[in-house]
Order: C-alpha cells, then structure tokens, then sequence
C-alpha cells in the first residue's frame, strides 16, 4: 500500500496517509479540519537489502578466474613468459 502525503488549504499543514490504491481520497484535515488535497510525489524508490542483486554475485570462483584470466591476456598481461615464434628455414634452391 502506497504513502499519500497531503496537504490542509487553510492551515497549511502537510501529513501522510498510508492508505489503498481503491481508498478515497482524504478530505479533511487532521488539524483543523479544514479541506486537503493529495500532492504529487515523487513514489518511493526501491530499497534492496542483502546480497544477490548484481550479476557477479552469482558467479562461480570457477568462471571469476577465467574472466580474470581472460582479462589479463587481452590487456597484454600474462603470468607466462611468452615464447617467439620459430621461423622455419627456408631451403635453398
């Protein structure tokens, strides 16, 4: 259930109303009794607790060393030594 935020036209006064996507509307303030009318807000934002809500939190150690492996040989990084290629002789004619 959504938080309505209201305010009074003849005092002012801004309150919430946590209340039913059906209910009506308030129409009187808890004040002075006077008429109110719903705000506009911004909505609530979602609040995630917890881990698990990314991609890699799901991840295998498996495939982490692989990607970071992965990473390592495209940026030119490399745990081995690289070896040059051997040119075969050419014979001669």
């Amino acid at each position: 259930m959504p938080t309505y935020e209201y305010q009074c036209e003849a005092c002012g006064h801004r309150f919430e109303a946590f209340q039913s996507i059906t209910a009506e509307p308030l129409s009187t303030c808890p004040n002075c009794g006077g008429k109110v009318h719903r705000l506009i807000g911004a909505g609530a934002g979602f609040i995630f607790k917890g881990s698990g809500f990314y991609a890699t939190d799901y991840r295998s150690e498996g495939y982490k060393k692989a990607e970071k492996a992965d990473k390592d040989t495209s940026s030119g990084i490399s745990g081995k030594k690289e070896k040059k290629e051997k040119k075969p002789k050419s014979k001669p004619q």
